[in-house]
């Protein structure tokens, strides 16, 4: 151990991916985080930092929060790694396998995966790389399953992405399928009316910005949407009202305006 203390320093390390959410509260973070605390605290060790990657997969091993506790682990901050399971720690075989066999020994750092009864300090951890490699098998078969499942509803009509295309709202009843938004709805008519008579997309950026029509960030950010200022919004005055080229564009391309979605 590195410490100069009796009491080791304990890394908490939380992770969440899209897919893991469909199993509700049994691997939430709020879950984990209170399933390692009771476990450190019931050990009288010290919690050094809770690390938390809220929705990355477990194959990608480029998280913010990894990293960091990667970085402390390197500046001979922590101890002991905790996770809930070794699903948690990582879902790609070689990589996780990289720092409970490598990393974690070179460094003098124990690792616990708390439901999986693995304990680096124990000599009877030979089950973990099999179960590393049926996490990832795991993983990968709900990463298929999940595409298959956008895919069968994509085909059969029904809107499957995160944020409503401007100039709708999704139905609060079933979020796949959307309605028409009665406060943006006329500035799709008006792009769309100038589109046919014969303007450009910079002559139909243009006609917005002369007629301060907010762009589609800053009705985003009025319901709530998102909460960043672009550049523009920021910077220039009149910000909120600079379209994108780009965006109208895409606006003009979106078969979803030519009605190849579910709509009410």
């Amino acid at each position: 151990m590195k410490s100069n203390f009796n009491i080791p320093k304990v890394a908490i390390y939380c992770r969440l991916s899209k897919d893991d959410e469909q199993k509700g509260e049994s691997v939430s973070i709020q879950n984990q985080k209170d399933m390692i605390e009771y476990y450190v605290l019931n050990k009288g060790w010290s919690i050094y930092e809770i690390y938390i990657d809220d929705g990355y997969s477990g194959l990608n091993i480029d998280r913010p929060a990894f990293k960091k506790m990667i970085k402390d682990i390197e500046d001979e901050k922590i101890d002991i790694v905790i996770t809930k399971d070794l699903s948690r720690l990582g879902r790609n075989y070689l990589q996780t396998g990289y720092y409970t066999e490598t990393f974690f020994p070179k460094n003098g750092v124990r690792y616990i995966a708390i439901n999986d009864g693995v304990d680096t300090v124990n000599d009877n951890n030979e089950i973990v790389p099999f179960k590393n490699v049926l996490n990832e098998f795991y993983s990968r078969d709900v990463s298929k399953k999940m595409k298959s499942a956008y895919i069968a509803r994509a085909r059969q009509g029904k809107f499957t992405g995160c944020l409503a295309p401007f100039g709708y709202i999704k139905n609060p009843e079933n979020t796949h399928v959307l309605l028409v938004d009665n406060e943006t709805e006329w500035i799709i008519r008006k792009i769309f009316n100038l589109a046919m008579s014969g303007y450009g997309v910079q002559a139909i950026r243009r006609r917005l910005q002369d007629e301060k029509i907010p762009a589609p960030t800053w009705w985003n950010r009025k319901k709530g949407l998102r909460n960043k200022y672009t550049k523009f919004e920021k910077n220039i005055d009149g910000g909120e009202y600079i379209w994108d080229c780009t965006t109208i564009k895409e606006i003009i391309e979106n078969p979803v305006y030519i009605g190849n979605i579910t709509t009410r």
